[in-house]
């Protein structure tokens, strides 16, 4: 099988990775890729989704596996059905779950699919008013994609009006024209995933990612400074509340809608009272939660997902593990960029691997490129000893300015 993977970062490299376990993956190639998935296929500079529609037409590629949002809200997979050939990922009209906030919110208040209170709207007095009916924590969101950094997490009332101000303004330009403002859940952050076919679905590990820089979740909010599962945060009651009265749901929703929605669904919760609530809807795999769902799928994941893009998904096998992930980043992540450093590397412990994000390659050398450069990735019989492993390779990796949060899984191991 010919496998063509979109993206740049540790998502599609974990990904790639995982596809090399598979004896009927025969190539693999990257648009763009990174510096470190040249070593795992071939990296490709095609620019246009035509370009590389053609790409994979021309090359007889089996399998199109998309990785970031942006490509998949702008329409990737519709250009490359409509050239018959196999894509995994939702279409533009479904990507809408995750590349607009308010429609995300108006389909569950229309699918009755649990979520926190919430008002859509271009108007400011509006706003205001609705901001006084909460309580003092108010979420401040801007509707469009925002590489992350749309949603602000007001302590008062006046922080939220002027966050709402702001984005109206331009501050995020066309993501801000409408501002979602809703009611601040408290509670704890759990990731859930599922590979769907437009009909059916199948779920995989429940994950938890560490948004925030620092320790115990202090700092300000990063793409992912780590993440770990399955997370025992997530008992078999719960994981089958989230299936029954979310995930189906949204299948149901979406094909009512005439958007069937196929590819990874993956849910963003917030657990409040052991009551799940859905913060956010991604058409894709998170990152760095993928870095650890990977190693937890067992069998042929290259049929698993091709199954599903044909919309012929079977249920899937998973491995008895726990992986753990630890992102290292550069000197001055995520507040601006920090120039190209080398990577050197000491032993690998067994069972560990790293998933490369943010790198290039010279002369056979990996150099860190700044923002989310890696990540170190440990694989056991339970979360601490797969924690253990994560960290011990993160002390053999080194280049200049380097940092890391230390309590990657603090919530499951409770220390």
């Amino acid at each position: 099988m010919k496998i063509l993977i979109i993206g740049s970062g540790g998502r599609e490299y974990a990904i790639a990775l995982r596809l090399k376990e598979d004896k009927n993956v025969s190539n693999l190639y990257f648009a763009p890729g990174n510096g470190a998935t040249s070593a795992l296929g071939e990296n490709l500079d095609l620019k246009t989704f035509e370009e590389l529609a053609n790409f994979a037409k021309d090359n007889k590629i089996d399998l199109t596996i998309v990785g970031p949002e942006d490509p998949l809200t702008k329409g990737i997979v519709d250009v490359f059905k409509s050239k018959g050939l196999v894509i995994f990922g939702p279409s533009k009209a479904a990507a809408r779950l995750e590349g607009s906030k308010a429609y995300m919110k108006e389909f569950l208040a229309r699918n009755a699919i649990r979520t926190a209170r919430f008002l859509n709207s271009d108007n400011f007095e509006e706003i205001s008013k609705f901001i006084h009916t909460l309580d003092e924590k108010v979420v401040v969101k801007a509707d469009g994609l925002c590489a992350g950094k749309g949603v602000i997490i007001a302590q008062n009332h006046d922080e939220a009006r002027d966050a709402a101000w702001e984005m109206l303004k331009g501050s995020f330009g066309d993501a801000g024209k409408t501002v979602v403002v809703e009611e601040y859940l408290d509670g704890f952050e759990l990731s859930f995933f599922a590979i769907c076919d437009g009909d059916n679905f199948v779920s995989l590990p429940v994950a938890q990612d560490h948004k925030r820089l620092l320790n115990r979740d202090q700092g300000p909010n990063t793409g992912g400074m780590g993440a770990y599962a399955p997370s025992p945060l997530a008992d078999e009651a719960l994981i089958k509340r989230v299936e029954n009265e979310i995930v189906a749901p949204t299948l149901r929703g979406m094909k009512k809608d005439g958007n069937p929605f196929c590819g990874v669904l993956f849910v963003g919760l917030m657990i409040v009272g052991g009551v799940p609530y859905v913060l956010e809807y991604n058409v894709r795999f998170g990152d760095p939660e993928c870095e650890v769902l990977m190693p937890l799928i067992d069998g042929n994941l290259s049929q698993i997902l091709y199954d599903a893009a044909t919309g012929k998904l079977t249920d899937i096998k998973l491995r008895d593990k726990f992986a753990v992930g630890v992102v290292s980043a550069s000197e001055n992540y995520p507040y601006k960029s920090t120039p190209k450093t080398k990577i050197n590397l000491g032993k690998i412990p067994a069972n560990a691997h790293i998933c490369y994000a943010g790198v290039s390659e010279e002369n056979g050398e990996i150099y860190a490129d700044g923002g989310r450069v890696l990540v170190s990735v440990g694989v056991a019989n339970n979360i601490r000893e797969a924690r253990n492993l994560a960290y011990e390779l993160v002390k053999n990796i080194e280049f200049e300015g380097s940092q890391h949060r230390s309590d990657i899984a603090y919530q499951a191991l409770r220390d």
